[in-house]
């Protein structure tokens, strides 16, 4: 779709994408309506190789999504800042993933319940001691009256961009250049 600027900084291993995606707590779901821009932070799952979250089933991200379902989903963790000697060497160790494609409404209760079983064993491993139940998921209404629905991000084009931690240059508190 869009090639990255920096080639260097590319991430094509797969695994390395698949662990970070497993394991990164907050995406960003960027949405767009009318021209009006809207990005939203979320809680999410990575299974399938397709993003899925959860909401209300009223609201902006609902009222965005029905009017235009095009989504860029991104999901970025900082790992340090690398020091340089030159100041302008300066730089951050990250990893970021940007996932575009299209939102969808989950219809179908058994992959809705294993999304957001798949986000609870995410978010609270070993926390619950039975499996969520169907019912749980079709039933279940927010503090507002508001019904959850599940939402998944069908894939068209994925980038990955990484600035490894260099261990010898990490900053910490402290740390002065020499």
């Amino acid at each position: 779709m869009f090639p990255i600027r920096m080639q260097k900084r590319e991430c094509t291993d797969l695994l390395k994408i698949q662990t970070f995606l497993l394991h990164a707590k907050t995406g960003y779901l960027g949405l767009s309506a009318k021209d009006t821009p809207y990005v939203v932070p979320l809680n999410f799952t990575w299974m399938n190789e397709t993003i899925y979250f959860h909401g209300a089933a009223e609201g902006r991200k609902i009222d965005f999504i029905r009017d235009n379902p095009s989504a860029c989903f991104t999901v970025s963790e900082e790992f340090g800042t690398i020091t340089d000697t030159v100041p302008a060497h300066t730089d951050t160790a990250y990893m970021s993933v940007m996932i575009f494609g299209s939102v969808e409404f989950v219809t179908d209760l058994d992959e809705a319940v294993e999304a957001m079983q798949s986000m609870l064993n995410k978010y609270v491993p070993g926390y619950y001691d039975q499996p969520l139940s169907k019912t749980h998921v079709e039933k279940y209404k927010s503090s507002l009256g508001s019904r959850t629905l599940v939402f998944k991000l069908n894939q068209s084009f994925l980038s990955a961009k990484e600035n490894e931690r260099d261990e010898h240059a990490m900053f910490y508190a402290g740390k002065k250049i020499q």
